[in-house]
């Protein structure tokens, strides 16, 4: 089993860019070996055709980059998630990656009472998140979509089950307070 990351971020001057450069040398200097998802730099469509939407409630795709990530994911025991939050959630290409990735039978089996997630495979997961509003401000005024949402809704029901979720506010990080956040990617 290896280690993945999921990257969603365009921009290469970004803070989140600097996290992806840290989790990448933290893991080269272990010895672990990982695999990059940068949907980005990967140019991956995070909307759905006519002819994937007609195919989706037989768990199938057209799309050969959804079946190239379904493999990844079915091979990744540790997985990290590196993200900024955009009007307080993930940015749109995160959405339809989990929208499109996540089909009947590949992440999930919904033949029971409720769904049975498939992918628990995947033993830990880490979201990295960066921001410009304070955490308790998404936490308790917005909602708290990272926790309530994609946490326990989504990850959990396609079997993934320990998550770390490390958040950064950048609007209020000092060069220190950054320095030290990446010091312990």
């Amino acid at each position: 089993m290896k280690t993945t990351i999921l990257y969603a971020h365009p921009w290469e001057g970004s803070y989140n860019h600097a996290i992806l450069e840290k989790l990448q040398q933290r893991l080269a200097a272990e010895g672990t070996e990982y695999q990059l998802i940068d949907l980005n730099k990967e140019h991956f469509d995070p909307v759905f055709s006519a002819k994937d939407l007609a195919l989706f409630s037989k768990g199938e795709t057209t799309d050969p980059l959804v079946r190239q990530y379904q493999k990844i994911l079915g091979e990744t025991s540790e997985l990290f998630i590196i993200a900024p939050t955009w009007w307080y959630e993930f940015p749109a290409i995160i959405k339809g990656f989990f929208d499109k990735v996540m089909l009947k039978n590949i992440a999930y089996d919904d033949s029971g009472i409720s769904l049975k997630g498939l992918f628990t495979n995947i033993k830990t997961t880490t979201i990295i998140n960066t921001g410009t509003a304070p955490k308790w401000y998404l936490k308790y005024v917005k909602g708290n979509y990272v926790k309530t949402v994609f946490i326990k809704g989504t990850l959990k029901d396609i079997g993934i089950k320990n998550v770390k979720w490390k958040y950064i506010d950048l609007n209020k990080a000092s060069e220190d307070k950054r320095k030290q956040f990446l010091a312990q990617v």
